[in-house]
């Protein structure tokens, strides 16, 4: 695993290769200043300052080469200027020249993301290390990716080893290290309390038992924050069973329960001053004789009934109860993270996730 921290250091004043940030504006100044022979390198590979294009940039010792990357807007960076290069330069040290990198330390982090579980004997990269006198920035930025990282690890593993115990797992670990008390709600207990999470991953309850996992952290005297994830650790669909190209990819659909998690350990690691709960509906949607049905009528948490009209809805379902539950302490917020709907990513593209708030103010702060 990437030791994060590693990738980003304080600039120390040590060699490191230089990266030029250009963009439209800024282009036609910046090539005045470069010697004869970085211009007629540049005009012979044909560099364009188009956003995220980039050219190495020839030394007059073939060790002191730099890099020119094209930027949207040099005095705004976004996350991910820099992710390009993180991924594909050579390893060893670099300095972006004449200003801070800022947020783009996240991206030149993230795109040396890798995950090697199952490739025991993969051969390492060696890390590309940005520099930034920026020190102060250095922390927030790698626990950001560090939770990131979180995220993708548990995605990316399988369901056979990413099942509602993994995830109760590193629930146990993330409460162990910063002090939050964890209960989980599983069996007869389950049952009664949560009947919905229960009649969800009942099918599956001899080698993947459901369960409800609860982390509460922070000062009671502090704001009431409830992060509330939904933990399908595989989702066939139930009796009405996905298609096969449906199913392919559904060791995601415990995505938000990942996300719940990643974000309390990282709210933890900051000390925000929040009185944090996070449940995580922890099921796998299986088949066999004890599976719910289509007709079948549940009771809820909260006592409402509920018919269901396909098995391949579980994820309102766990995270009824779940929401049920959250409301119980009246929190000031619920934050509550989901793969519910393909139909989302139909309407706004891979790239823009979907938002339900019922407070327009603060869904107006969160796109911002």
């Amino acid at each position: 695993m990437t030791d994060y921290s590693d990738l980003i250091q304080p600039d120390k004043g040590q060699d490191a290769r230089p990266i030029h940030l250009v963009d439209k504006k800024s282009y036609d100044g910046w090539l005045k200043g470069r010697s004869a022979r970085e211009r007629a390198h540049l005009a012979a590979v044909g560099f364009k300052p188009d956003a995220f294009v980039h050219a190495i940039l020839p030394g007059d010792d073939p060790e002191k080469w730099g890099v020119v990357t094209s930027v949207a807007n040099v005095d705004s960076l976004s996350a991910w200027c820099l992710a390009k290069l993180g991924q594909i330069l050579p390893g060893g040290r670099y300095r972006v020249e004449g200003q801070q990198p800022g947020k783009a330390m996240f991206g030149w982090m993230s795109a040396q993301y890798r995950f090697d579980l199952y490739r025991p004997k993969a051969e390492p990269r060696p890390p590309r290390v940005l520099l930034t006198s920026d020190v102060g920035a250095i922390a927030p930025m790698v626990a950001e990716m560090r939770a990131t990282a979180l995220v993708r690890d548990m995605v990316n593993t399988p369901a056979a080893d990413m099942g509602p115990a993994a995830i109760e797992k590193q629930a146990e670990r993330i409460a162990k290290a910063h002090g939050g008390k964890l209960t989980v709600t599983k069996g007869e207990a389950l049952e009664q309390g949560y009947p919905m999470i229960h009649a969800v991953g009942r099918a599956a309850a001899k080698h993947h038992a459901p369960r409800l996992i609860e982390i509460v952290w922070g000062k009671d005297n502090h704001p009431k924050i409830a992060l509330v994830g939904k933990g399908i650790s595989f989702d066939s669909g139930g009796l009405d069973i996905k298609p096969a190209s449906g199913m392919r990819l559904m060791k995601k659909d415990m995505g938000g329960a990942a996300h719940v998690l990643a974000l309390a350990e990282l709210v933890m690691a900051s000390g925000l001053p929040v009185r944090l709960h996070c449940l995580v509906a922890a099921a796998e949607n299986a088949i066999s004789a004890d599976a719910f049905r289509p007709g079948d009528v549940l009771t809820s948490r909260l006592g409402l009934t509920v018919e269901i009209g396909n098995t391949d809805a579980e994820g309102r379902l766990v995270l009824g109860d779940a929401l049920a539950k959250a409301s119980e302490d009246k929190p000031e917020l619920i934050v509550d993270f989901a793969t519910l709907t393909g139909a989302a990513r139909v309407a706004l593209g891979p790239d823009l996730p979907p938002l339900f708030a019922n407070d327009d103010a603060l869904a107006d702060m969160m796109l911002a």
